[in-house]
């Protein structure tokens, strides 16, 4: 069914064009994918699409019964909402009804009076809004991103659990139409995973931009690109997309050669002489000065770059048995590694555990609680962090990548100067002279990005360096790394950048160890078998004294209260679930032919169906579970 159509769209703010005259239906089943550089207007398409920001031009069609979400890059919070009012966010009545229980439910839990006639009166609306699965899935979504204090303020949390809290408020309300805005910033790797599942069974359309080509060519069946202002559509997923987008590309250049051909051959014509500029022949003029006019329709210029750095000596960086914890908390526990002049070594670990850390101790910006860190007299660190220190935004471009340097050395004995270094990623000579403020995020990423390279480092620690840049500057990153000569550590969640540039895997997995793994993403997950990321434990080891940790106990395994609590349920909501599955088909068997009747059955049905698939697998999973535990 076509749900959303848009025609000849256009957008500019002043003078910078982000799009002009483009046209695009978006049907229901369609999983989008959104791709274009920095600075094309990827988030403000997305934001009209949702209805945030209105078009200079051109019509966007959607029916009044179609339900669009949208999770923007910076989602907005309200610091003192607990964990499920945030998500419970909308203005719809079951949005409302389900707040206005979470809240009564903690009233009751305090001992305020009247909460048990408040709760039965809000669970009756939620029994005839069918709501108790949605409060259900909520859960069970934030438990999956990470989240498991449901009742916390959201003023406490940390950038990056505010930003899953709103990607579960996302998935979870009901809509025809989801657009995310880099879901998959953020979130660690065996997250991404399960996200991938996630939207590849959900139903409704789904427009989205991210940089994680696995993502995409997982979970997209339909590619769209900005390019210089045009929108270009292609069928199936990031790799259909590559080889159509070189077709594409080569029938461009083959237009283009065909036009200056033809262009010299009339401007040969012109400079013959008079008869050229007699009426007779006006018309083979008025041709010419056409394709002078003519803007070429050929693809962007490629963010190419030679690799920058100072020489590195034999001695590099070495760690030697450093322990390093928070609070109490263990994050690093006697790690030893000494860095090679060509290491290329990638970081992963559940979000907490402590990657940035490592790279701060590296850098020296944290000093390790025991151990030492040697660093050699030749070493340069380069370090990209997530955020864009030092950024001045009334600063122009250009000066911005001249504090760090005018002129560099390249590596094969020639220099480069701030200027050609921003005309190789992208920056025009009319870009380089605004200030810093009138660039998209995307756009300053990348401005940091050349700043660090800018002061030619031979260690180059990258901290998320896939974050916010889009996918032709990361594959242009990830070649000049290849011809990088130092060494490079990168954290990243990012599993196609992981297998492209590393070929050694920091693995933290639990109890602040950290393990070794030879060769990328892909290479890791096979060695790891099946203690993957997404099987370790989410909380570090508690201590008092990290220089001397004893070996932990083995602890026996029990049921927590969620666990018992959902043991003794879990079987009379499967019947439950049976029984309204059974009233369903009976429901299709007799409607006959009315056709509006049989369609919104037959999506129950479907909707059940899963359900009950999820309960039978949780309830063998708790019995398996409870059976464990008694023969420990």
């Amino acid at each position: 069914m076509h749900i959303i159509s848009i025609e000849e769209l256009s957008k500019s703010y002043g003078e910078r064009i982000l799009f002009r005259d483009i046209t695009l239906g978006i049907e229901t089943g369609d999983k989008i994918g959104l791709i274009g550089v920095n600075g094309t207007g990827k988030s403000t398409f997305l934001k009209i699409m949702a209805g945030l920001v209105t078009a200079d031009g051109g019509r966007l069609v959607k029916g009044s019964s179609i339900r669009v979400e949208y999770l923007p890059q910076n989602p907005t919070f309200t610091a003192a909402a607990t964990v499920l009012e945030q998500v419970f966010k909308g203005h719809s009545p079951l949005m409302k009804v389900l707040r206005e229980y979470e809240a009564a439910l903690a009233a009751q839990k305090q001992g305020q009076a009247g909460g048990e006639q408040r709760l039965i009166a809000l669970s009756q609306q939620l029994d005839s809004l069918d709501a108790w699965q949605l409060e259900s899935e909520a859960k069970a979504v934030l438990t999956r991103l990470g989240i498991t204090d449901f009742s916390a303020p959201v003023g406490t949390l940390s950038g990056g659990q505010k930003k899953r809290i709103a990607l579960a408020s996302a998935l979870i309300t009901p809509a025809d139409m989801l657009i995310l805005d880099e879901p998959t910033n953020h979130i660690d790797n065996a997250t991404v995973a399960w996200l991938e599942e996630y939207l590849q069974k959900r139903k409704g359309a789904l427009l989205m931009v991210t940089h994680d080509r696995y993502f995409l060519d997982r979970v997209a069946n339909r590619i769209i690109e900005l390019d210089q202002g045009r929108l270009y559509t292609y069928t199936g997923n990031y790799s259909v997309f590559l080889e159509k987008k070189a077709e594409r590309e080569e029938l461009a250049e083959a237009g283009e050669r065909k036009r200056q051909n033809l262009l010299r051959r009339e401007l040969a014509w012109i400079r013959r002489g008079a008869r050229a500029r007699s009426t007779k022949q006006k018309a083979r003029i008025d041709r010419f000065e056409e394709l002078s006019r003519e803007k070429k329709d050929f693809p962007e210029g490629k963010l190419e770059m030679t690799a920058v750095s100072s020489r590195l000596g034999r001695k590099t960086i070495e760690l030697e048995h450093i322990y390093k914890s928070f609070q109490g908390t263990c994050f690093i526990r006697d790690f030893n590694y000494i860095v090679l002049q060509r290491d290329r070594v990638g970081i992963i670990g559940l979000n907490g555990r402590g990657k940035s850390t490592l790279l701060n101790l590296i850098a020296g910006k944290l000093a390790p609680d025991s151990g030492q860190i040697i660093t050699g007299q030749t070493v340069s660190i380069g370090y990209f962090s997530q955020e864009s220190r030092d950024m001045d935004e009334s600063i122009r471009v250009i000066d911005y990548i001249k504090e760090a340097g005018h002129v560099v050395a390249t590596g094969d004995g020639g220099t480069i100067t701030a200027s050609q270094m921003l005309e190789r990623f992208l920056f025009p000579t009319a870009l380089q002279w605004v200030p810093i403020a009138k660039l998209s995020g995307g756009e300053r990423r990348r401005l940091y990005l050349l700043r660090v390279l800018m002061a030619a480092p031979n260690v180059l620690l990258l901290d998320e360096p896939t974050n916010d840049l889009d996918i032709q500057t990361l594959s242009v990153l990830e070649d000049y790394l290849d011809n990088f000569p130092g060494a490079v550590i990168t954290v990243s969640h990012d599993r196609y950048f992981l297998d492209r540039v590393v070929d050694k895997i920091f693995a933290f997995e639990g109890q602040g160890q950290i393990k070794l793994y030879n060769g990328g993403y892909s290479d890791y997950q096979e060695q790891a078998g099946p203690e993957t990321e997404s099987d370790l434990t989410p909380s570090a080891a508690k201590i008092s004294n990290p220089a001397a940790i004893p070996k932990p106990k083995e602890k026996k395994r029990k049921l927590s209260f969620k666990e018992q609590r959902e043991y003794d349920e879990i079987e009379d909501v499967i019947a439950g679930v049976e029984a309204e599955l059974k009233a369903v088909e009976a429901g299709i068997a007799a409607a006959g032919s009315d056709f509006s009747t049989l369609q919104e059955l037959t999506v129950r049905q479907q909707q059940l169906a899963s359900r009950l698939e999820e309960l039978l697998e949780r309830w063998t999973y708790l019995n398996e579970l409870v059976e464990a535990i008694k023969q420990q």
